[in-house]
């Protein structure tokens, strides 16, 4: 299949992005630099293309007890306009996904999914939905999105709207803003560990949404960010990323996000391993840690304690704001202590490594 682009293809070539395919996509890995974009997003802002991303509309008077069957966190929960994080599992307990659920009224949800599991994750849902009264709807294609991360997020944006989305609350969104003239969604989500907003909108507006947002952040320091710092923002932060932290083998009990698995439902696809999991606890856990040696850690590189294997790494990189080499790794449970010493496989040479506590970066005042 060839790789597709988004509706701001033209624009990453404009600004200088260097672009590579990702998840099936064309997109920019970077402008001016992973770190300079980095820094940017941590001390002032970064704007990121995110149209590639998924969205499926579900909807109908069983929307609800649908959703509660599909994911693992209590969508009950969730009141008009706020959003939920949640993954959403197989009935052995691993992972199809991780995504988000906004919820536009009671029989309405839209679902924001990983790019690279469109069509797997559509088809999971529409399996899923035999014998509910609902109504699935992939809005992909019709939907494109920004994100505006950093510190200086909300000052940019206040410049492009009358809305007060100031008084908009983390995992909170407002479903129509006027933004630069164009109608849009937006909402205060990221995947960065920074502030920021998505900004939902149609595909034909995205340009001149990105453009303004450009002109208004520019002489404050905002960059254009690509896919390189998007994941040393998220690794830095802890966040899991499909395919690596999570995946149709990594449970969200051993990544370390148990507690968006709720054990005030029941029977949901996946509770009764996960549940168990949550109770006695998983056999291998995802853990943080930090070279000690010199030598920068990749995911699948294996993690060796006493010549044994015990696991491997799923994300490892130079941390920019740490100005250190750091990795999450997947490891039997017994080897997951903070302070725990093993050693990184790098290119066929141990290299020693100690288990450090995680979100490696917080950001002040959060």
């Amino acid at each position: 299949m060839m790789p597709r682009k988004t509706p701001l293809y033209d624009t990453h070539v404009k600004y200088g992005g260097k672009i590579v395919e990702f998840g099936g996509w064309l997109l920019p890995v970077q402008y001016s630099g992973v770190i300079e974009e980095h820094k940017a997003v941590r001390q002032k802002a970064g704007l990121f293309d995110v149209s590639h991303m998924g969205e499926v509309l579900v909807k109908g008077p069983e929307a609800l007890k649908f959703l509660q069957k599909l994911v693992t966190n209590d969508v009950e929960k969730l009141v008009k306009n706020q959003i939920q994080y949640t993954p959403m599992c197989y009935s052995n307990g691993g992972t199809v996904d991780d995504l988000l659920i906004y919820k536009q009224n009671d029989e309405e949800y839209l679902l924001v999914i990983n790019a690279a599991n469109i069509d797997k994750d559509y088809n999971w849902m529409k399996d899923n939905s035999a014998g509910f009264q609902v109504e699935l709807t992939n809005l992909s294609d019709e939907t494109a999105q920004l994100a505006l991360q950093g510190p200086l997020a909300a000052t940019i944006l206040e410049q492009l709207t009358e809305a007060p989305f100031a008084e908009i609350k983390f995992y909170w969104f407002m479903p129509e803003v006027i933004v630069a003239g164009k109608k849009v969604m937006i909402s205060r989500t990221g995947y960065t560990g920074e502030d920021g907003f998505e900004i939902y909108c149609r595909p034909e507006d995205v340009t001149d949404l990105w453009e303004a947002v450009m002109e208004v952040g520019r002489p404050l320091g905002l960059l254009p960010a690509g896919l390189g710092c998007r994941d040393t923002l998220r690794f830095e932060a802890a966040l899991p990323l499909y395919g690596h932290e999570l995946s149709a083998d990594i449970t969200p009990i051993e990544a370390g996000i148990g507690k968006f698995v709720t054990a005030n439902k029941s029977d949901y696809n996946g509770s009764a391993v996960l549940l168990q999991q949550k109770n006695e606890g998983p056999k291998r856990k995802i853990v943080g840690f930090i070279m000690t040696g010199r030598g920068i850690p990749r995911a699948d590189y294996p993690v060796i304690y006493e010549g044994r294997q015990i696991g491997k790494v799923t994300t490892g990189s130079y941390a920019p704001s740490l100005d250190k080499n750091i990795g999450m790794a997947l490891v039997e449970v017994q080897y997951s202590t903070v302070g725990q010493k093993f050693d990184v496989e790098i290119r066929g040479k141990s290299v020693t490594a100690e288990v450090i506590s995680k979100p490696f970066y917080k950001r002040e005042g959060k």
